[in-house]
């Protein structure tokens, strides 16, 4: 079975976000990048449907050199080779130009199921995975915390509002992982000897056939217009009393005269 993981190189959730002085993108400098951590679901379970039914498993990312980074993580996890597509000429696009490149990628090599996962942690967009799948013309789930692949098909579970949804589909598919699918294993230092030697091709959008008007800051029909922190919060009181009634009567004198919610 041919698996391709999408993959996005994003900012550590640990680390200090810093807006750059244009006001529409974060301070990359000091920045420490990682894969997105839903990716991480994505392939382990890549590399669980592999271990089950045999295969390979192929990282896609589209990005910066420095992703290779995060493909090289992902190889030494278990994932057979890896794939980045590194041009300038991308940077600047919307969740739809991304997709039309990965989209091309895919279209120049074979296979049975791809995964991703449900969102990014830097933008929360949610757009890539399902464009992908939209432009393909094949069929995507979203949110999936189990899946079985058999006899050409997947069966999901994916969660919804106040529950989860079974689903079937047949292949090939796109589905993408959601918190509780799995528990990410950490490469072993055997792995990261491997991953060492695995193959890992870098392409420009020459290589796919692509005109970067359609996919970079061009073509991309969202735009970030301005980027800023939340408004301070102000700090939290302690109520004081002799008892707790007298602690009840002051906090509802704050709550009514200060806060203003009674």
């Amino acid at each position: 079975m041919e698996i391709v993981v999408l993959l996005k190189q994003v900012p550590d959730t640990e680390t200090l976000i810093q807006i750059a002085e244009d006001e529409r993108s974060v301070e990359t400098q000091d920045v420490k990048w990682v894969i997105n951590p839903y990716d991480e679901f994505a392939i382990e379970e890549a590399l669980r449907i592999k271990e089950a039914h045999g295969g390979k498993v192929t990282i896609l990312s589209v990005g910066p050199e420095r992703a290779v980074e995060a493909i090289r993580t992902a190889l030494a996890m278990g994932a057979d080779e890896g794939i980045l597509i590194d041009d300038p000429s991308t940077e600047g696009g919307d969740a739809l130009g991304t997709a039309k490149v990965l989209v091309q990628a895919l279209k120049q090599m074979p296979y049975d199921l791809i995964t991703a996962g449900q969102r990014a942690v830097d933008d929360d967009g949610y757009q890539v995975p399902a464009a992908v799948a939209a432009l393909l013309g094949i069929p995507h789930v979203s949110m999936v915390i189990k899946e079985e692949v058999h006899e050409g098909k997947i069966v999901c579970e994916r969660t919804i509002e106040g529950g989860t949804l079974l689903m079937e589909a047949e292949l090939p598919a796109l589905f993408t992982t959601q918190k509780g699918i799995n528990e990410p294993r950490y490469a072993s230092l055997p792995g990261i000897m491997k991953a060492k030697k695995k193959p890992l091709a870098k392409k420009k959008l020459d290589d796919l056939g692509l005109d970067p008007s359609e996919v970079g800051k061009g073509g991309a029909k969202c735009r970030v217009m301005t980027l800023s922190l939340p408004p301070e919060r102000s700090p939290g009181k302690i109520v004081k009393g002799e008892s707790p009634e007298a602690k009840a009567t002051e906090l509802v004198r704050l709550l009514r005269e200060e806060a203003k919610v009674i």
